[in-house]
């Protein structure tokens, strides 16, 4: 059972008091989104159409009050019809359909085992487990001959020892034995203290036997998993170099020999080579990457190469944009890209010759607490691109594109949860911002009765990052914030991406800066438009956006209260503290803390701290590694030093990326933010 959010009291050495989520509305069904919906949403992921084009097989995610958590399986929608069926086993994700669209391959956990490798024989409807693996196979792919799945697996190792223990005598209660860490790569967020070991290549036969381990040594091996035209060879990107734990970005490509484990390096750029995928004639393989200048922020492009290696060429130097998850044309003229544009996210088509032609766009998929670009595609062999879309009123959903490019829904999961309820509308808000009067794009969400004659108060929100990107897409909070009588404005500052490098690089070796200036302005523009309170403002973001959150609030007092969640605030303790320690300070910064200790100073909130008057409330996750629970604590220490009005909201077992992954969680969290910014609240 999830333990209620942890609040510290305002008071130095006053009792930490729990704080439950907040009990729903007693009578009758509530006719905007309120909390408890929250534990009901639905969405769809990993959209997997068939290769003749008739089918569509999708993971859906359904919330599950009981379990706090979502409940998810398989299921297949019939592409003329629109039929759902599910496949009807529980816990079913990741299907990866044969060849020949006649068998489909899953993964499930059974009887509290670990996740094992499934296929569904089509005609008959019979499932069987193919695998029977001590670990979790991370993706399967089939061989284009139908033989074989190729997987990645963790493979534990022995770890670093010193000494040899004393043995306990029998029935004797020692205390635990102790952790020794010797590898560079030691935490993940979401994982916590890493076992020894690395992930590695299997092959097993797609009637089930043995798993056979393809690659060894002291390497993660197989980003991700494809298939040489042939069935010969497996395409894994692995970072092999000298070096690979301390210089994380630098994979290549390599070609696995399926009998023998032989590796053939294929790309030896300094840089990520991500994704590779054979083109069905065996000629080609595609794959993203880039030659790394280290910058903040760099564009995958989209390349090719021949079979060996030989060839390399950039298909999309003219599209300033990140792309990924490259996959071939049916007749391997062209291949198909996903990228993010303006906040929307799009699929492309990009032939031979370098000609890009957006081919469906308004994807979505992803968290479902705030809105983030997202989504997730797939091309049929005859070119029929099935993928998830959504809005700002619907979580992702299963559709197909149209000759026209636009998105027909074959699903729509959240009607009967969304029948009789209004809810916040969203529209886009035209900002210019007072630096450089450069364009920001900025969305601003309504309460359900909104009424512009009214005077409303308004939350700032803002995403993390910084490289990533807000769109018009569903947020659970700014659903929850609109019901509760607020309007939400949220933007795309630079520093995000789906803008192109540039700005993008705005803020490199310079964050914060005048990503600051863009916010204020998009306040400003809200406040111009006539319905925003001037004198009832309030601002919150989570990680990047919890950083400028503390920035905000040391900068200026014109917010009544501030909630930053999962900050950072101290720079020189982040980027040793952290989980991306080798990259972080390499890239963002350029230095090292005891080479440059001004610049981090002058970068962290904690330098202005002294001038904070704003109450400003401090949440975090226990169990983030991402931006640990001392980035919060060091500010809420220093806000109860200075006595700024302030409590420390703490997140049982939550990690970085999961603060809101449990429902009960979410909705306590974005009470606790209401809750905090009620009490400034002005009233008439």
């Amino acid at each position: 059972m999830i333990r209620p959010l942890l609040l510290l009291a305002l008071a130095s050495g006053t009792a930490m008091a729990q704080v439950p989520p907040p009990a729903p509305e007693a009578v009758g069904p509530s006719r905007r989104f309120d909390p408890r919906d929250a534990f009901a949403l639905s969405q769809a992921s990993d959209v997997q159409i068939s290769p003749d084009g008739r089918r569509i097989a999708y993971t859906r995610a359904t919330g599950d009050i009981m379990t706090d958590g979502d409940r998810r399986e398989v299921w297949l929608v019939d592409v003329a019809t629109g039929r759902q069926t599910p496949l009807g086993v529980a816990g079913s994700s990741r299907p990866r359909w044969s060849p020949d669209g006649t068998r489909l391959a899953f993964t499930a956990r059974a009887d509290g085992q670990k996740p094992q490798v499934y296929v569904r024989w089509m005609e008959t409807g019979t499932s069987a487990a193919i695998t029977a693996l001590p670990e979790s196979p991370t993706d399967i792919a089939w061989s284009p001959d139908g033989r074989m799945i190729g997987f990645t697996m963790f493979v534990p190792g022995d770890g670093t020892r010193l000494g040899t223990p004393i043995a306990k005598p029998e029935g004797a209660k020692w205390a635990e034995p102790l952790k020794i860490i010797g590898q560079v790569h030691y935490r993940a967020d979401g994982a916590g203290y890493l076992r020894p070991g690395y992930n590695h290549v299997f092959a097993v036969s797609a009637d089930g036997g043995a798993a056979r381990q393809l690659t060894f040594g002291a390497y993660d091996d197989g980003r991700s998993v494809a298939w040489s035209a042939d069935s010969r060879h497996l395409l894994i990107a692995a970072n092999r170099g000298k070096d690979p734990e301390r210089d994380p970005l630098n994979s290549d490509i390599f070609a696995v020999d399926a009998n023998s484990g032989a590796l053939t390096q294929l790309t030896t750029r300094a840089g990520p080579d991500e994704e590779p995928v054979a083109s069905p004639d065996g000629r080609l393989i595609a794959f993203v990457g880039f030659d790394d200048r280290l910058l903040g922020y760099q564009n995958h492009r989209l390349s090719v190469m021949n079979a060996d290696g030989t060839g390399v060429r950039v298909l999309t130097a003219g599209l300033d944009r990140d792309v990924g998850d490259p996959q071939w044309s049916g007749d391997g003229r062209a291949v198909f890209v996903k990228y993010a544009d303006h906040g929307v996210t799009k699929v492309a088509r990009v032939d031979l010759s370098g000609h890009v032609t957006t081919v469906a766009e308004g994807l979505a998929s992803g968290e479902l607490d705030r809105p983030y670009s997202s989504g997730d595609y797939s091309v049929s062999r005859g070119g029929t691109i099935a993928a998830t879309i959504g809005d700002a009123a619907h979580p992702g959903d299963v559709a197909v594109a149209t000759r026209g490019g636009a998105l027909k829904p074959l699903t729509m999961l959240n009607a009967q949860l969304f029948a009789g309820k209004t809810l916040a509308a969203v529209r886009p808000l035209a900002v210019t911002s007072s630096a450089d009067r450069l364009p920001i794009d900025a969305w601003m969400v309504t309460p359900p009765d909104f009424d512009p004659a009214r005077k409303y108060p308004l939350i700032l929100e803002i995403h993390g990052g910084p490289f990533a990107s807000y769109g018009p897409v569903w947020s659970t909070d700014d659903q929850l914030y609109a019901a509760a009588g607020y309007i939400v404005v949220y933007a795309n500052p630079r520093g995000s991406t789906s803008y192109g490098e540039d700005f993008a690089n705005r803020i490199h070796h310079d964050y914060p800066s005048k990503d600051y200036d863009d916010l204020m302005s998009v306040v400003d523009a809200a406040i111009a438009g006539g319905s925003v309170d001037p004198n009832a403002l309030f601002v919150t973001g989570g990680s990047g956006g919890g950083l400028l959150t503390a920035w905000i609030v040391g900068k200026t007092d014109r917010f009544k209260a501030a909630v930053t969640q999962k900050p950072v605030i101290n720079w020189t303790s982040e980027v040793l503290t952290t989980d991306g320690y080798t990259s972080m300070a390499k890239y963002w910064f350029g230095k090292m803390p005891w080479e440059d200790p001004e610049q981090y100073w002058r970068r962290s909130p904690l330098s202005l701290v002294g001038n904070v008057k704003t109450p400003t409330a401090v949440m975090v996750g226990e169990d983030d590694h991402r931006t640990p629970p001392s980035e919060a604590e060091q500010f809420y220490a220093a806000l109860q030093i200075r006595a700024v009005p302030t409590v420390l909201i703490r997140v049982p077992s939550a990690s970085h990326g999961g603060l809101a992954d449990r429902p009960s969680q979410l909705v306590a969290e974005n009470a606790a933010i209401l809750a905090w910014f009620d009490r400034y609240r002005p009233r008439p």
